[in-house]
């Protein structure tokens, strides 16, 4: 008995010695390797990581590894956003008519159907984006899963339950642990307030659309309850959603991105690298959809705040605001994801989620 036993503790060290050896040589390795990354030889690596890493949801404590709180906020202050307190002027917006768009479209050789709906993929430096312009605004809307509950639902569920033939994710959401069904700050859709905390997180921002069809991009920040039912009821807001503006050693979030035209200032490269969803207008109304990829995805990184404005001036934007992105972006359209999540668990998916900006 007492061989059974000695013999039974020899195998199980020489099983888990090697393990418990592999795990160790793991960690000093990767706290090597931070240490490398975040050291004084290569500042362009430590910002690109400190920043990123800050946009995460889970993955924010690794540069508190070896950097202090101090070194992390002095790269958030290098590589930041400067204020931006343009409101959105809709005079500079021209609504076409569903007729005018039909009648160009015709004369251009449009396909019947899908005539105001074009996808395009964009190719950048660190990352995969695809842009859908919708030259109806009226077509978008935002879908919910209202009344609230603990799970919500994907992209394609979404679109498919409310008819529509694509859309993309929104705002901020509950992602703890990949419920999605509840929401943070305020929501709106088809004219209803279903949602009302504007204090529930610093720094909250609308981003949504007018009965006019036109986008808004409103900071909300020092609005309480009362405040958001006069805002939505005087701006005749149908549909919206939230995203927080906040740069710490917490949080580096950022929304406004155009405004009248004008590009936001910023300093550095204004974020670190990773998955974008991005909503803009053009002067005819038009709306740009944008996602972008990023995290290892495809091999690459993603997208920062400078890439976002590029690409939306590029496409005509004269208003534009960054939603919620890392592992929420995705895209939908015509019954396939054109951008999944970039989680592996849910590679040709998306996260569950409570609502989205829904194309009809």
């Amino acid at each position: 008995m007492h061989n059974g036993i000695k013999k039974f503790f020899t195998v199980l060290s020489m099983i888990f010695i090697p393990v418990i050896l592999t795990l160790i040589t793991a960690v000093i390795v990767c706290y090597m390797t931070l240490a490398l990354i975040c050291g004084s030889t290569s500042p362009s690596a430590r910002k690109m990581f400190v920043t990123t890493v800050l946009e995460s949801g889970q993955m924010k404590f690794l540069a508190s590894i070896v950097l202090s709180p101090e070194d992390i906020q002095a790269v958030v202050d290098e590589n930041s956003m400067e204020a931006f307190s343009e409101q959105v002027d809709s005079n500079l917006i021209t609504i076409k008519t569903p007729e005018t768009i039909i009648e160009e479209d015709s004369s251009e050789g449009g396909a019947e159907g899908q005539k105001d709906i074009e996808v395009t993929p964009i190719h950048g430096r660190t990352f995969y984006a695809t842009m859908i312009t919708v030259s109806d605004p009226s077509r978008v809307s935002l879908a919910t899963i209202y009344p609230w509950r603990e799970k919500g639902v994907t992209l394609d569920e979404l679109v498919n339950n409310n008819g529509a033939v694509g859309g993309i994710n929104a705002g901020l959401y509950n992602s703890s642990n990949n419920t999605g069904g509840s929401p943070y700050g305020v929501v709106v859709s088809n004219g209803e307030l279903q949602y009302n905390e504007p204090q529930q997180f610093k720094g909250l921002v609308l981003i949504g659309l007018t009965e006019d069809n036109i986008l808004q991009i409103v900071d909300i920040s020092k609005m309480n309850k009362k405040d958001i039912k006069t805002l939505v009821t005087e701006k005749k807001i149908r549909d919206a959603v939230t995203f927080q503006e906040e740069s710490s050693d917490k949080n580096n979030h950022f929304v406004q991105l155009i405004i009248n035209g004008e590009a936001r200032d910023m300093k550095g490269s204004g974020s670190g690298l990773n998955p974008r969803t991005a909503i803009g207008q053009r002067a005819d109304g038009a709306l740009l959809l944008l996602v972008t990829d990023g995290r290892g995805a495809s091999g690459h990184l993603g997208a920062s705040a400078s890439d976002l404005i590029g690409i939306m001036q590029e496409y005509g934007a004269v208003n534009a605001a960054n939603l919620d992105g890392g592992s929420s972006s995705c895209m939908y359209y015509e019954g396939e994801y054109l951008m999944p999540s970039v989680t592996f668990y849910t590679a040709n998916s998306s996260w569950y989620l409570p609502f989205g900006f829904i194309i009809k």
